[in-house]
């Protein structure tokens, strides 16, 4: 493993968590749609920065190539307007801090009890699943895949295609 930088590790944590924030808090759908994209491009660069140049590549293309695209379709599609402000309400907010601090102390209480979860994770041996010389990340990805979860992939593959043919279904209109 290649030495890690810790300003750009915080560097690409904050980019990541300031545009997930923006997403969350912008009322233009588009904009947080936009801003998704650079969250996602923060996180590929931490997986990057982590030797997982596959999982960083395929963030790029998948999720902030593919996905945003289906995202911003659906948006145009359905012609959404940015949202109007309205009045906060007391016990939505009171009940989403409740839910935030019990999340971080679940957090905390589970980072605690793991052992050894401060300790370093061990270096890659030279051979991998398929009992290959050389680790190679997309040649593993695709073995583990095809033999051990080939029905789960199947099943994904038949999901993405009955929801294709909804959106279709749903997004064609009427002639009167």
């Amino acid at each position: 493993m290649n030495y890690v930088s810790p300003f750009l590790f915080w560097a690409f944590t904050g980019l990541m968590l300031g545009f997930a924030l923006a997403v969350v808090f912008n009322r233009n759908p588009v904009a947080s749609a936009l801003s998704l994209v650079v969250s996602f491009i923060g996180l590929a660069a931490l997986f990057v920065q982590l030797d997982a140049f596959f999982i960083g590549s395929i963030q790029i293309l998948v999720y902030a190539g593919a996905v945003m695209v289906l995202f911003l379709f659906i948006i145009m599609l359905l012609d959404l307007k940015a949202e109007q402000r309205r009045r906060l309400n007391p016990f939505t907010a009171i009940g989403g801090a409740a839910v935030i601090l019990s999340f971080i102390a679940e957090l905390i209480t589970v980072l605690r009890h793991v052992p050894g979860g401060n300790n370093p994770l061990p270096a890659l041996s030279g051979r991998g699943l398929s009992g290959q010389g050389s680790i190679d990340d997309v040649r593993e990805i695709g073995f583990t895949l095809f033999s051990h979860y080939n029905f789960p992939l199947q099943v994904v593959g038949v999901l993405i295609l009955v929801s294709t043919i909804g959106v279709i279904i749903l997004s064609k209109r009427e002639l009167k």
